[in-house]
C-alpha cells in the first residue's frame, strides 16, 4: 500500500484543481460569445473584434514571465490569493463598460490578473504533488481546465439562448470566479525553503531560457487555437447557420481533451513525454485540416473531437518537458514560460485570424491553423524532441 505522502488527490491538490476550474469556467463562459457580443453592441468589424479581444493575451504575455520570478520568489498561497482576487474583481469592468474602448480596456486589464493566476495556481499544483506522482498529476490537473471548457461556453450559449442578455453571463462569471477565490484561499502549502546561492537577477528568472525550442514549438501550436477559439462561434452562426452547434463544438472538443488526458496519465506516468506530444500534434494536425476543408457539418464537429484528442495528449507532455528541464526552484518560472509561448501565439493567432476573416475570409484564417499546427509537428519531429532530450534533467524522461 503506497504511502499517505505519496497519495496524488490529496486534498489541497483537489482545491487547486477546483480553484482552475472556476478560473476557466468564468473566463470560457465568455469567450466564444465576446466576438458576438461585440458585433451586436458596438457593430465592431471582425479586424476590430480580433484587435480588442487579443488585448487580453497581450497583458497576460506581459505578466507572465514577471508572474513566475515572483511565484518562485515569494509566498506562493498569498501571491495566488491576490492575483484571483484581482481576476474576479475585473468582472465587474465588462458590466459598466459603455463604449468599445472602455470594453478593450476591461479586457485588456483583465488579462494581467488572468495570466498571474494560471502560473500561480499552476505552481501551487504542483508543489501540492508528491515528487513520484508530478508527472501524472500536471496530466490530470488540465482536466479541470477540459472540464470547464466543456460545460462553461455550452452553458454561456445556452443562457445567452435562453434570455438574449450578456450582462447576466457577466454577473454569472463574477459570481464564479469569486467561488473559485475563495476556494484556493483555504490551501494549505508546507513551508518552502529558500534556495542558497541563486543569482540575484538572471534572463532564467522570466524566462526557461534552456527550454527556449520548447517555447517556439507551443506558440505554434497556440496560434492555431487562438484562430479556432475565437471564431468558430461567429463562424458556425454565419457560415453554417447554427447557433446551438456551436456549444456541441466545445462540448466535444473538450470531452476528447478529457478522454485523451485519461488515456495518456500511465504514459506521462512511465516518463514518455515525447512519445506523448508527437502524438497529440499528430492527432490535431488531422484535425485542424480536416476543419480547414469543411467537406460538412459532420467534419466540423469530428475535427472538434481529434482536435481534443490531440491537445489533450500534447499540452501536459510539453508542460512536463518544461519541468523536466527547469530546476526544483524553477516551476513558476517553468510555468510561466509555456504560458507565455501560448499566450504569445494565441495573440498573434486571433490578430492573423481577424485579418484573415476580413480579407481573405474564413477558408484563408483556418488553411492558416492548419498550416501552423503541420508546421509544428514536422519541428517537434525533426528538433524539439532531441533538443528536450539533450537537456532534460530527468533521466527517467524520454
Amino acid at each position: 500500500m503506497s504511502n499517505t505522502s505519496e497519495r496524488l488527490w490529496n486534498r489541497e491538490y483537489c482545491k487547486a484543481m477546483v480553484g482552475n476550474f472556476m478560473l476557466f469556467f468564468s473566463f470560457y463562459l465568455l469567450t466564444p460569445l465576446l466576438p458576438i457580443y461585440l458585433d451586436a453592441q458596438f457593430h465592431a468589424d471582425k479586424d476590430l473584434i480580433g484587435l480588442v479581444l487579443s488585448g487580453y493575451v497581450v497583458a497576460a504575455l506581459l505578466v507572465r514571465p514577471f508572474s513566475g520570478f515572483i511565484v518562485d520568489s515569494f509566498n506562493r498561497r498569498k501571491v495566488l490569493m491576490l492575483c484571483f482576487f484581482c481576476f474576479f474583481i475585473c468582472f465587474t469592468g465588462y458590466i459598466g463598460a459603455g463604449t468599445l474602448l472602455m470594453f478593450a480596456i476591461v479586457r485588456t486589464v483583465h488579462g494581467l490578473p488572468f495570466g498571474a493566476t494560471t502560473v500561480a495556481n499552476s505552481t501551487v499544483a504542483i508543489d501540492t504533488l508528491p515528487s513520484s506522482r508530478r508527472n501524472e498529476g500536471i496530466g490530470y490537473y488540465g482536466l479541470s481546465n477540459n472540464l470547464a471548457m466543456a460545460i462553461a461556453p455550452s452553458a454561456g450559449i445556452w443562457v445567452y439562448g435562453a434570455t438574449g442578455r450578456f450582462d447576466i453571463l457577466f454577473w454569472i462569471s463574477l459570481a464564479v470566479a469569486f467561488f473559485g477565490f475563495y476556494t484556493v484561499s483555504t490551501i494549505r502549502l508546507p513551508a518552502r525553503r529558500l534556495v542558497e546561492g541563486k543569482p540575484r537577477m538572471s534572463l532564467d528568472h522570466f524566462f526557461l531560457t534552456r527550454g527556449w525550442l520548447l517555447a517556439v514549438n507551443i506558440l505554434l501550436f497556440g496560434s492555431c487555437w487562438g484562430v479556432m477559439s475565437n471564431y468558430v462561434a461567429i463562424y458556425g452562426k454565419e457560415r453554417l447557420g447554427i447557433m446551438d452547434g456551436t456549444g456541441i463544438f466545445f462540448a466535444l472538443l473538450s470531452t476528447g481533451l478529457f478522454v485523451s488526458r485519461l488515456y495518456g496519465a500511465k504514459s506521462l506516468r512511465d516518463g514518455r513525454l515525447t512519445a506523448n506530444a508527437l502524438e497529440g500534434a499528430a492527432i490535431s494536425s488531422v484535425g485542424f485540416t480536416l476543419f480547414a476543408l469543411a467537406p460538412g457539418l459532420w467534419a466540423y464537429y469530428l475535427s472538434a473531437v481529434l482536435i481534443g484528442l490531440g491537445n489533450g495528449r500534447m499540452f501536459p507532455a510539453f508542460l512536463n518537458m518544461f519541468i523536466s528541464v527547469a530546476r526544483n526552484d524553477q516551476r513558476g518560472t517553468a510555468n510561466s514560460s509555456i504560458l507565455t509561448a501560448w499566450d504569445l501565439g494565441m495573440g498573434l493567432g486571433i490578430l492573423l485570424g481577424g485579418m484573415l476573416v476580413e480579407y481573405a475570409g474564413y477558408g484563408a484564417a483556418f488553411w492558416y491553423t492548419a498550416s501552423a499546427q503541420i508546421a509544428g509537428t514536422i519541428l517537434l519531429t525533426l528538433r524539439t524532441r532531441f533538443f528536450f532530450r539533450s537537456r532534460t534533467l530527468n533521466a527517467g524522461h524520454r
